[in-house]
């Protein structure tokens, strides 16, 4: 049977929910290999020609809220840096080369294609194994701007209360709420255009509170597919106005307290930074703990 057509839009941006399963049984992805799917998706993400709304990452499937920039949206200066980028410096630039990756780098197919591909290298020589590890091509919904796309959104961020994996959505560390807030967004992996222009908010402090109020009330709604998020929580939310309260914070990085290397001032961590015995091209800058006035190296098992 012949495959169906991909609905993709190619004239303009558009918002692309991904979903992918591993042919795999159980829940084969732990911790090391969601954070290194995570990495591999930070990689690409940085030079085709892709924002990151949203994603989550489970022990057996993925989802990626996308936004795709058609190849006319992009200069050959823009693409030219992104080769810089993705090759270095000496790559050789011609007409013929921008060419190429422009449309190469606005394709959503490409884009998962190097991504899924990347991660089954390194799940197959992480186990020692080989043969297929993705179950499926990818499936992908094409998805409106505005209402539509934040209730997407919140289905994706909801994945691991319905799971029962945690308690709260923002304490899940592989899904882009559990990301902007025990990371601070870090690197500005994602877009923080949550569809919803009407909230008319340049603060993100601001727009993350909404977001916050918007995916605890869509949690609370009974979906048929698993848990729904406790009341409690959410009249607890509802009564700091959906503040991410300090506590909070405090409690979402517990994990820097023991999956970090080491922790401390800045001036402390980068001075043991330069005494650990790590290649040059492994060293590391002190990470900042946003909300703990802290820095941490990165877990060492992250850097190998």
């Amino acid at each position: 049977m012949p495959r169906t057509a991909r609905f993709t839009l190619e004239d303009r941006p558009a918002v692309y929910h991904v979903m992918s399963h591993t042919a795999l049984d159980g829940f084969p992805f732990g911790d090391v290999e969601k954070e290194f799917f995570l990495t591999c998706l930070t990689r690409f993400s940085s030079f085709y020609f892709a924002e990151v709304l949203g994603f989550c990452i489970m022990g057996n499937h993925f989802h990626l809220l996308v936004r795709m920039f058609p190849s006319s949206t992009m200069h050959d200066d823009d693409v030219a840096a992104r080769l810089r980028r993705r090759y270095g410096d000496d790559v050789a630039i011609t007409p013929a080369t921008l060419k190429h990756y422009r449309q190469k780098w606005s394709s959503l197919s490409e884009f998962m294609r190097e991504l899924k591909q990347t991660f089954s290298r390194y799940y197959n020589k992480k186990h020692q194994r080989r043969g297929y590890l993705w179950a499926e091509r990818f499936k992908s919904v094409l998805v409106e701007d505005g209402r539509t796309l934040i209730n997407c959104l919140a289905y994706i961020d909801l994945n691991p209360i319905r799971a029962a994996l945690v308690a709260r959505p923002e304490e899940y560390r592989w899904s882009s709420i559990g990301y902007h807030f025990q990371t601070g967004n870090r690197g500005n992996l994602l877009s923080c255009d949550f569809g919803m222009a009407e909230w008319d908010e340049d603060d993100l402090t601001a727009r993350l509170r909404n977001y916050r109020q918007f995916l605890y009330e869509a949690g609370t709604l009974d979906s048929a597919k698993g848990k729904t998020l406790d009341n409690a929580i959410v009249e607890e939310a509802r009564s700091h106005d959906f503040v991410y309260t300090r506590t909070e914070r405090f409690l979402s990085r517990t994990r820097w307290f023991t999956d970090s290397s080491i922790i401390g001032s800045k001036a402390f961590v980068a001075a043991c930074i330069r005494k650990l015995p790590l290649p040059a091209q492994r060293q590391r800058n002190p990470q900042k703990i946003d909300g703990l006035d802290m820095y941490s190296l990165k877990r060492l098992s992250e850097s190998s």
